[in-house]
């Protein structure tokens, strides 16, 4: 009696243990994700802010696309590592396949990688986009003679749909090509931080 006493009371330690070792973790996630968006956000918008106001109309709409389809390539890599089976890397990482291990991880670690890249990245671009949206607008209403209040609020609402209509619109077919080639995009991520890590 006194031996299947102890071990329930351990059992129940155990899982208790393991409880707090994921709020921990899961605490420390939220930090570095917070971390992570300000320095993220920071810096692409202190890089916008610096380049867009020396730079011509064509060359800000061009950086503001770049913005958007990183967005748009953050949310297909996070929509593919949730998709993403680890059974075809297993079999590569067993042939020393560059990268294999690499995406195994990143399968493991979908929720936070998926976190990351469509919530973090993702947002912040979605933010950064609309304020280059901002800055082009002041761009174009410089260069006109006297506009109208009325014509500045529609310059601008034609230059929000237009972020819009292509984030939402590239979010879109990007999910289904993310879900449909998830595996491959997975490798080719891998592969790129396998590069990066030798690099290093």
């Amino acid at each position: 009696m006194h031996n299947s006493i102890n071990k329930t009371s351990n059992k129940k330690k155990v899982v208790k243990n393991r409880k707090k070792k994921k709020k921990k973790k899961n605490r420390l996630w939220i930090l570095k994700i917070v971390l992570w968006t300000i320095i993220l956000s920071g810096s692409i918008s202190f890089f916008a802010n610096m380049i867009l106001p020396k730079v011509n109309l064509i060359i800000a709409f061009i950086i503001l696309i770049a913005i958007i389809l990183l967005g748009i390539i953050s949310d297909i890599v996070g929509v593919a590592v949730t998709a993403a089976s680890e059974t075809p890397f297993h079999a590569m990482a067993a042939k020393k396949i560059d990268g294999a291990k690499i995406a195994v991880k990143l399968i493991r670690n979908a929720d936070k990688v998926s976190n990351f890249s469509s919530d973090v990245i993702g947002d912040v671009c979605g933010v950064v986009s609309g304020a280059i949206g901002a800055l082009i607008l002041s761009k174009i209403t410089t260069n006109l003679a006297n506009p109208s209040d009325k014509y500045i609020l529609f310059i601008g609402a034609v230059i929000g749909a237009i972020i819009a209509a292509i984030t939402v619109g590239g979010k879109a077919v990007g999910k289904t090509f993310a879900i449909k080639n998830c595996n491959d995009i997975i490798f080719a991520v891998s592969k790129v931080i396998h590069v990066i890590k030798k690099e290093r």
